[in-house]
């Protein structure tokens, strides 16, 4: 079992890179990505004919800037003032970078922002394999072709919201492309179950996981992904 270090929301953080990031207001940040990656950013041939959704699940800690705890500091990245969950980050930059529309999956009883209950609360939801309520719903969910599904990595697997998700809704006939921040782990096993729990999709292996250490890289990180799968506008 993984400890509760290796949640990919809830981790240690190395302050430099946060400082970094605070520097950068969140659209400079795409116009300096646009400067520095000139040579990259020419559309790509196989960009999808219908617009893309990003679905998303993220649990920032606290939505104050200035009054963090060092892991509410560490689940965050900051942004010209605004807190971000690390996933909700890379799942903005993706819907920046494509064009995307984006849906942010919401309990509809809140979790506990306190760390140590929130780590606690995810481990039991995991052995209980609970399946939290979703607040809210996609309207159009037929009108997407193209899925990029994002998640923190908890306990070696995604959070047992995302179970939900996946139990509600059919996307047989679409792709799903996988995206998570985490603590060291990877992935771990959660593709082959993206697959399992949709059987008639098409989920690409080639997702996209950045450590919690290293969220300064998600701008350009995730540019070139984009562009690898052919996927960036």
């Amino acid at each position: 079992m993984k400890s509760h270090h290796d949640l990919g929301n809830l981790p240690s953080a190395r302050i430099s890179r946060r400082d970094a990031i605070r520097l950068i207001p969140f659209g400079l940040s795409f116009c300096m990505l646009t400067t520095t990656l000139a040579a990259a950013s020419a559309p790509a041939a196989g960009i999808a004919e219908k617009k893309p959704l990003v679905v998303y699940f993220s649990m920032p800690e606290t939505d104050d800037p200035d009054a963090m705890t060092r892991e509410e500091d560490n689940s965050t990245v900051v942004i010209d003032g605004k807190v971000l969950g690390n996933t909700q980050y890379v799942a903005q930059l993706i819907q920046e970078l494509t064009g995307a529309d984006i849906f942010r999956i919401l309990p509809q009883k809140a979790y506990p922002k306190d760390h140590r209950t929130l780590v606690d609360l995810a481990e039991k939801e995991q052995e209980q394999k609970a399946r939290p309520a979703i607040a809210g719903k996609i309207e159009n969910l037929a009108a997407y072709e193209t899925i990029f599904l994002g998640y923190p990595n908890w306990w070696g697997d995604m959070p047992m919201i995302l179970y939900t998700f996946l139990e509600q809704n059919d996307l047989s006939g679409k792709t799903i492309i996988p995206f998570c921040t985490h603590g060291g782990s990877g992935f771990s096993r959660t593709i082959r179950t993206i697959q399992a729990k949709q059987p008639g999709a098409f989920v690409m292996r080639d997702g996209y996981a950045l450590s919690r250490d290293h969220m300064e890289r998600a701008p350009s990180g995730v540019a070139a992904w984009l562009k690898e799968i052919d996927l960036k506008k």
